[in-house]
């Protein structure tokens, strides 16, 4: 082996560039395209920042905790019968976490609200912003376990250092009064400060069947709504379309 090379390979692991450490590639391109010693360095460092960078992409994306991986890409706007494609691209460029918004999916089951919000949320991803997936009924268990455990102040920090926090399946399950105020707690924490993306099978006049107390349930949906998105994703659900088709495919066969 080269002994220059293998003195890169060296300084390299002190310094913690472990692309730096494995040159190969770009001094094969040096010699054939002649750069300068100059241009080599640029080229070397260009590649050791593009790979930091990609390793903290995909460290956001671990850290966000996505049930799986979907993309805006894979979504099918023109199933959305209330929203126009336009607006869901205009919450790609993530100026409503800039601007501290919230988003609202709110529609029957089956129309991938859940889909349009790991979306949002890779992008955010992408994007250098911090973003954390829960389903609610798993936060709300969360933080009364956090309570219990006489961790909540820590749980509750970690929170809000999340850009972009994520509240799936806001739907029919009833929370009790001790998780009711842990939630209320934790959206009232973000109003204004950082963003949410909430997605919800029931309009917001029926909020009050899962968190029972109307007076919280109004002060919630006043801070959730507030300078909010809310996107109207009613209509016939995906996974109805889906299995009509494959019984047509069977009857056909």
């Amino acid at each position: 082996m080269n002994a220059a090379i293998e003195r890169i390979r060296l300084y390299a692991r002190q310094l913690k560039l472990p692309t730096v450490a494995h040159p190969e590639q770009l001094l094969r391109e040096a010699h054939a395209s002649q750069w300068s010693y100059e241009e080599f360095l640029a080229q070397l460092l260009q590649a050791e920042a593009e790979q930091r960078k990609e390793n903290q992409r995909k460290r956001r994306i671990k850290a966000a905790k996505f049930p799986l991986l979907r993309t805006l890409d894979t979504f099918e706007l023109e199933n959305l019968e209330h929203v126009k494609p336009e607006t869901i691209w205009s919450l790609a460029d993530n100026n409503y976490i800039r601007r501290h918004e919230n988003i609202i999916c709110m529609g029957n089951p089956g129309m991938g609200k859940t889909h349009l919000s790991i979306a949002l949320g890779i992008l955010a991803c992408n994007d250098g912003f911090r973003v954390r997936f829960y389903s609610a009924p798993a936060l709300a268990n969360e933080l009364v376990e956090a309570q219990e455990n006489h961790s909540l102040s820590r749980l509750q920090r970690q929170l809000c250092k999340v850009d972009l926090l994520i509240l799936d399946d806001l739907s029919y399950l009833s929370f009790s009064r001790q998780q009711s105020e842990l939630l209320f707690q934790v959206i009232s924490e973000r109003s204004e400060r950082a963003s949410l993306i909430i997605s919800t099978n029931l309009e917001f006049s029926k909020w009050v069947q899962f968190f029972g107390d109307p007076m919280l349930t109004a002060a919630l949906v006043d801070r959730v709504t507030h300078r909010a998105h809310i996107l109207n994703m009613n209509g016939e659900s995906y996974r109805l379309k889906e299995g009509r088709a494959r019984q047509v495919k069977v009857d056909q066969s």
